[in-house]
């Protein structure tokens, strides 16, 4: 058993896939961008949980229930959006 091998990215995690190349800390805020860009997001919408996905940059939507929303790039609802009313326009 080779008792080396998964143990090349601890630190950097995700981000290892970058190497050596950008230099320790660019690669640890990589890692910390792209730990909340992939977690399991909850839709506002249905609430459900693990069904959010990103279409493109700051455009999500929702599995489930078929919600298309803006949000941020990296996550469906950004820290400001918390501190203002949703105002949501349906298109039927």
């Amino acid at each position: 058993m080779n008792r080396g091998m998964g143990r090349r990215t601890r630190v950097v995690g995700i981000a290892g896939r970058y190497g050596a190349r950008y230099g320790a800390t660019l690669r640890k805020k990589v890692r910390d961008i792209l730990r909340k860009r992939y977690a399991p997001h909850t839709c506002p919408f249905c609430a459900a949980k693990g069904t959010v996905y990103r279409i493109s940059t700051g455009i999500w939507a929702c599995r489930k229930c078929g919600a298309k929303w803006a949000g941020g790039a990296y996550v469906p609802r950004t820290e400001l959006s918390k501190y203002f009313p949703k105002i949501i326009v349906r298109e039927e």
